[in-house]
């Protein structure tokens, strides 16, 4: 069986660290990667949704925490499931201090450029995970 790689974003409604890690998630699942990759909502494993947990079991996974408390990491983890990679999109907001999100839902013109460059990271993670499987 070939493994796909699950990307598991924050929830972080009404921040835009939030808002950019979902964005270059949906970025990469349904138009980069779409047949190497699936999504998860971290509200799912929440509530222990067997569907969402089955399809951490046997895949790479991938976290992108917009802040320091690493939810969607931990939840992974409280699930006895490892985490693969996990992103902060905070370290991006460090790295870039030139790029400001000019809001929550519409980022403006930097907040889509650190979109970008979040896809960019996530992407590469993706490709290294499948190459592995090669």
């Amino acid at each position: 069986m070939e493994r796909k790689v699950v990307i598991l974003p924050c929830s972080g409604i009404g921040k835009p660290t939030g808002e950019i890690g979902r964005q270059a998630a949906y970025h990469v699942v349904r138009k980069l990667r779409p047949e190497k990759t699936g999504m998860v909502c971290l509200a799912r494993l929440v509530v222990d949704d067997p569907a969402a947990i089955a399809l951490l079991k046997d895949n790479y996974v991938i976290t992108l925490d917009g802040c320091p408390d690493d939810c969607a990491k931990k939840n992974v983890e409280r699930l006895g499931k490892s985490v693969d990679c996990a992103l902060h999109v905070a370290d991006l907001l460090d790295q870039h201090p030139d790029l400001h999100p000019t809001g929550i839902v519409n980022l403006g013109d930097d907040g889509l450029k650190l979109v970008q460059l979040m896809t960019d990271q996530v992407v590469s993670q993706v490709d290294q995970m499948i190459a592995r499987e090669d």
